[in-house]
Order: structure tokens, then C-alpha cells, then sequence
């Protein structure tokens, strides 16, 4: 759809027009002039990170501020916005002025200094409330409160407490608090990549990946929950958001599921499960991804590759449960999918997956991901006139910035927000202090320590943003697991996937609770169906200490032995779920299947050399094999959708 002018109208409750128009003019501007600042900062480079990131920062906040002040229903409120707007706006270029004079005083800070610290602050825990709720402005609080008052806290975990000269010096003129590495990430990568995915999107890529998830499924029984699996999988991949994958695919899925037998509830549960997948997907994973790159100090394109195994397990099995579904329900084939339209899709719009082919190839030749993004860009722009509806003007591009800064705005005032607790961590001392404990309570067992920290990411996860949850994670318990021997990778991997699995658990499963608003379904049920579906978000981790090899860690026949071994116990455990083969399962035959699935996945080392490890993964095998034997038998196909149903 062509934008117009119209279209780039914020959403408000009851403004003028005028100040409606004078906002949404003021929020594209600063989108196009922060898509600017981040596209030559990447390509470009030279800009100090100090700079860099206070300019981006005061513009996103900004925009952020003066976006909420439209949606205030009273005059106070709309005004306090539009004030907090202009205080936002100030830090950034005062920064950019003063950078030379701050390093002539070795950046201690002075009272102008302090006043911009608090007026930030200000913002960005109103930000905060604003775009995600109360869990991140309370943690932020109660992080300044120990900075500010530690010396009344005795023992280890006090310390002698910190003025506001102190923490404006720290949180303020430094990359060690507002602008610190997570502040860096989201100006160098989580925008960069968000940018790309929404012009793909507009572009029509996104159709794209729908029409090829449905030529490949769409004849198989149960086809339109494969496609809906398969497509929200493909895209994820490209946003990194579970929420706006569901809201963005789910509209056409979920019904689509709906009307050939899925219940409300499974057809929003499969959504929900498929659409958390792009956070672990390669090639363009979710943000957090991108911080892990940076805090461990490897390159993007290590992390894309050790996270491939795993995110491939989680879409085969809830592919393999889709299909059981199907056959457990009876379901319908859909007869207008198949290899006609995934060759009338490759050939006649089948260009538009080239901006992704040419970054998995860029980013696999050494190429940084911020210039392989860049080359990406103006590779969609250059092949977006090849047909007249995936061409786009002027009004669309900006229609791109307008979105994704809407859709990163959350995100960034999450790192904000994260990056003040952190700088309070560090500066007190207290992320060492709480890694300790995780390692005291747990002693020196692995597994302990491992499930301290799984409900630790859990818990976090589930009040806050994923990026902000593994940010803390990163320096509360990462190095707990770290301590006893775990590889970097695996550690951060492990509270990565347990930060994330929020999304579709209770109680805050926020990808779920949208499915099931869009399935008309129960919130709460909806998101155990998408727990159950997607269980490997919750084994998987634990395979990364028993199985290094899934994160692509050691010789190749480790790698080789682990992808064997997880794909079958990770299959093997989805069938037992589903309670369906060939037919349905007794009990008897489910819990068999389970204590085979979990055989293989003998909790050892890969090692050949193992016998006990070796014997009770072949035992698990051959019970699998012998169950399956005996439930084989012949099949009914199930009802064709016709084409009129399925229009």
C-alpha cells in the first residue's frame, strides 16, 4: 500500500488537528534525520560513540515523548509531554558541543552537567513507563536508590554511597551509563537491522515469505498451520519481534487456521509459538543477539552461526507438532498451495529475497553486519521499481523511518533504562557480588547453578523487554555459570533463550496474549498451548552444557553427533507431547516415547568413546523405532480446502 500523507499521522486521543499535524511532521522529521545519523554512522564511521549515541538517544526520546503526548487525554499531561520532548532533545547536541571541554576536565561533572542528568533521567523513566510499564522504572529506582544511599546497608553489600556529581560523571558523561554499549548496539545494529526489515516489509517481502511457506505446505494436511508456522518462522527472522510478528501474520494466519479446523486457541497458540522463533532464527536475530556479540566480544556472524542448530530444532519441532495436530484433529489439505504457486511466487516476485540472500553472503565473506546492512538497503531500493507494486517514493521511505522508529522506540528506551541499572552494578560492585551468590547457593553443581539462573532469566524475563532482561542477565549471572567452566557462548546462549521464553509463558506471555486476542481465544490457555508447542525454548538450553556441539563448539563429529542425538529426542519428545503418531497414543505409549526421547538426549558429554552415554542413546533409539513400529498403520487424508475457502 502507497503511502500518503495522511498515512504519517500519529495516532492521538482527541488533539486538534493542527497539533496533530505539527507532531506527526516533527516525529517524521527526526525519524528521517535518526535514520540518517544511523545509516552514516555505520557506513561512514568517525562519529565518537559518546556523540553518536547521545545524539540518537535525544532524538528517539524526543520523538518518543511528543508520540505519548498525542495519546494524553488531558491538556496537563499533553503539555508535561511536549515539555519532556524538549528537555529530551537538549542532552545530544549539548554533548556534541561540549565533548572537547568534558574530556579537558577529565568528564567530571559540572552543575550544568548534573541538571541535564536529571532531566534525562526524568525522561527516560517516564519513557520507560510510558512504552513498556512499571518492571524496568522500578528496577532503574531502586538501582539509584543503592547508589545513592549504600553506605546505610552493612556488610559486603554495602559500599559508601554516590552524590549526583558522582553518578552524572558515570551515568552521564561516559559510555558507562545512559550511552554505554547497549545504548551503542541500538544505534549501530538493532535500528540499522529493524530499518532494513521494515523497507523489506514494505517492499513486500513479507508476502513473499507467506506464499513460499504455503508452496511448500499447503498440500500436506494441515497446511494452513505449517504456513503459519513456516511464514511467522521467516519473517521473525527479519524483525526480531515476537509481538509484531503475530500482530503482522497472525491477521491472515490465525483465521486461515481457524477455518479449517483449528480451534481459536491452537490456531493463536501456533502463531504465538511460531512467531518467537525469528528471536533465535538466523540470519537477523532479535536484538539482544546483537548485544551478546558485543558483551562477549566475538563477531555477529559466531553468534548467527551457534545459534543456527538450535533455532532449527525449534522449527522442525513445532512443525512436527503442527502436523500431528493436523492429524490428530482431521484437518484439511489446502488445495490452492503446493509447488504451482511456489514457482509462480519465485518466478514472478521470487527478486525480493535477494536483499537477504546478498546478507547472508556479505555477512558470510567477513563483511561487518553494519555495512553488509547498508549494501542491503540500497540493494532493496535498487531492485524495488522491477514492478509497479513493489515500488516506492519518497513518502514510503519516510513512512519506513516513521515505522521503525515506532517500532525500535520501545527497545531504546529499554537500554536507556538498562544501561543506568547496569552502570550502577558496575560502579557499586554489586553484579560480582550477586554472581557470588548465584555460585554460593548453588556450590560447585553445575545443574544447580544452571537452574538458579534459568529462573532468575525467567523471572526477569518476563517483566521486561528481552533485550533488557539479557542485558541484566548478562551482569548478574552470566559469570556464575562462567566460574564453573561453561563457555562464554553457551552461558549467555542459555540466559538468552530463558530471557526470551517469556514471550509465550505464563504469567506475562505477551506474544501469546496478542495471538489469542486476534483468535478471539482464552489468553492464559492460548499461551500453555504455545508453551507446549514451543517446549524446546525450555530443553534446548540445557543441551547447550550437555552438548556443546549444537552451538557449533568442538570437531565436527561432536557437532554431527549432538545435531543427531537433539533431533531425534527433540522429535521424539514432540510426539510424546502431542499424544499422536499414525494414531492416538495411550498414555502407556506417551510416556514411553517421552523416557525414549530423553535416552537420547543422555544427559553427558558427546563422546563416542562413552559407553554408557552411547548405549543409552541407542537404547533410546531402538525403543523409539520400536514404538513407532508398532503404532504404523494406513492413514485417512483428510478434507481439500477449496479454492473459495481459502481465498
Amino acid at each position: 500500500m502507497k503511502a500518503d500523507f495522511r498515512s504519517l499521522a500519529l495516532p492521538d486521543d482527541g488533539a486538534s488537528r493542527a497539533e496533530v499535524v505539527a507532531v506527526s511532521a516533527l516525529y517524521c522529521a527526526l525519524s528521517v534525520a535518526v535514520t540518517a545519523l544511523v545509516v552514516y554512522g555505520a557506513y561512514y564511521g568517525g562519529i565518537t560513540a559518546l556523540v553518536l549515541r547521545s545524539l540518537f538517544y535525544s532524538a528517539v526520546a524526543a520523538a518518543g515523548m511528543a508520540s505519548f503526548g498525542l495519546l494524553a487525554r488531558r491538556l496537563p499531561a499533553r503539555l508535561a509531554c511536549y515539555g519532556l520532548a524538549l528537555i529530551a532533545a537538549v542532552p545530544g547536541p549539548y554533548l556534541w558541543q561540549s565533548y572537547f571541554d568534558i574530556i579537558m576536565r577529565g568528564a567530571m561533572a559540572v552543575r550544568l552537567d548534573e541538571v541535564m542528568f536529571v532531566g534525562l533521567l526524568l525522561v527516560t523513566l517516564v519513557l520507560v513507563r510510558l512504552a513498556l510499564g512499571r518492571a524496568l522504572v522500578v528496577l532503574s529506582v531502586l538501582a539509584l536508590l543503592y547508589a545513592w544511599y549504600g553506605y546505610l546497608i552493612p556488610g559486603k553489600y554495602g559500599h559508601g554511597g554516590y552524590d549526583l556529581s558522582r553518578l552524572a560523571s558515570t551515568l552521564f558523561l561516559s559510555t558507562e551509563g545512559f550511552f554505554g554499549v547497549p545504548m551503542g548496539v541500538a544505534v549501530e545494529y538493532i535500528f540499522l537491522f529493524a530499518l532494513l526489515g521494515t523497507l523489506l516489509m514494505r517492499i513486500g517481502t513479507g508476502e513473499v515469505f507467506v506464499d513460499v511457506a504455503r508452496g511448500i505446505t499447503g498440500r500436506v494436511q494441515g497446511g494452513p498451520g505449517l504456513s503459519a508456522a513456516l511464514s511467522s518462522a521467516m519473517l521473525g527472522s527479519i524483525n526480531g519481534s515476537a509481538v509484531a510478528n503475530v500482530v503482522t501474520t497472525g491477521t491472515f494466519t490465525i483465521p486461515l487456521m481457524k477455518r479449517v479446523g483449528y480451534s481459536p486457541r491452537l490456531a493463536g497458540a501456533i502463531e504465538a509459538a511460531a512467531s518467537s522463533a525469528g528471536q533465535i532464527l538466523p540470519p537477523v536475530m532479535g536484538a539482544a543477539a546483537f548485544l551478546m556479540a558485543e558483551i562477549i566480544g566475538v563477531p555477529y556472524a559466531q553468534i548467527a552461526l551457534a545459534a543456527l542448530i538450535p533455532g532449527l530444532l525449534y522449527v522442525l519441532a513445532l512443525m512436527v507438532a503442527v502436523r500431528l495436530e493436523a492429524g490428530r484433529l482431521g484437518l484439511a489439505r489446502d488445495t490452492t498451495g503446493g509447488m504451482a504457486l511456489l514457482k509462480d511466487t519465485l518466478s514472478r516476485r521470487g527478486y525480493l529475497l535477494l536483499p537477504l540472500v546478498g546478507l547472508v553472503t556479505l555477512l558470510a565473506t567477513g563483511m561487518t553486519p553494519t555495512r553488509a546492512a547498508v549494501y542491503c538497503l540500497v540493494f532493496a531500493l535498487l531492485i524495488s521499481p522491477f514492478r509497479k507494486e513493489t515500488r516506492i517514493g519518497l513518502l514510503d521511505l519516510v513512512h519506513v523511518c516513521r515505522n521503525t522508529l515506532a517500532a525500535t522506540l520501545p527497545i531504546v528506551a529499554a537500554v536507556a533504562a538498562a544501561g543506568v541499572v547496569i552502570g550502577v552494578l558496575n560502579l557499586t560492585g554489586m553484579g560480582l557480588m550477586l554472581s557470588g551468590l548465584i555460585v554460593e547457593l548453588g556450590g560447585a553443581n553445575i545443574w544447580a547453578i544452571l537452574v538458579l539462573t534459568a529462573l532468575a532469566s525467567f523471572v526477569l524475563g518476563m517483566g521486561l523487554p528481552t533485550s533488557a532482561a539479557y542485558l541484566l542477565l548478562a551482569v548478574l549471572v552470566a559469570p556464575a555459570a562462567t566460574r564453573l567452566g561453561l563457555p562464554p557462548i553457551a552461558a549467555h546462549m542459555f540466559i538468552f533463550y530463558f530471557g526470551l521464553v517469556s514471550a509465550i509463558t505464563p504469567p506475562v506471555a505477551l506474544a501469546a496474549y496478542a495471538a489469542a486476542s486476534i483468535a478471539g481465544a482464552d489468553a492464559n490457555g492460548t499461551a500453555v498451548e504455545s508453551m507446549r508447542l514451543g517446549f524446546v525454548k525450555l530443553l534446548v538450553p540445557f543441551l547447550f552444557v550437555t552438548m556443546p556441539g549444537l552451538l557449533m563448539l568442538g570437531a565436527a563429529h561432536e557437532i554431527a553427533l549432538a545435531a543427531l542425538w537433539a533431533t531425534i529426542g527433540v522429535v521424539g519428545l514432540t510426539i510424546a507431547l502431542a499424544g499422536w503418531l499414525v494414531r492416538r497414543m495411550t498414555g502407556a505409549e506417551r510416556l514411553l516415547y517421552g523416557a525414549g526421547s530423553l535416552l537420547v538426549l543422555w544427559p553427558t558429554p558427546v563422546d563416542a568413546a562413552d559407553a554408557v552415554t552411547l548405549a543409552a542413546r541407542l537404547g533410546g533409539i531402538a525403543l523409539l523405532a520400536i514404538l513407532t513400529y508398532r503404532m504404523a498403520g494406513a492413514r485417512r487424508p483428510g478434507p481439500a480446502i477449496t479454492a473459495r475457502e481459502d481465498a
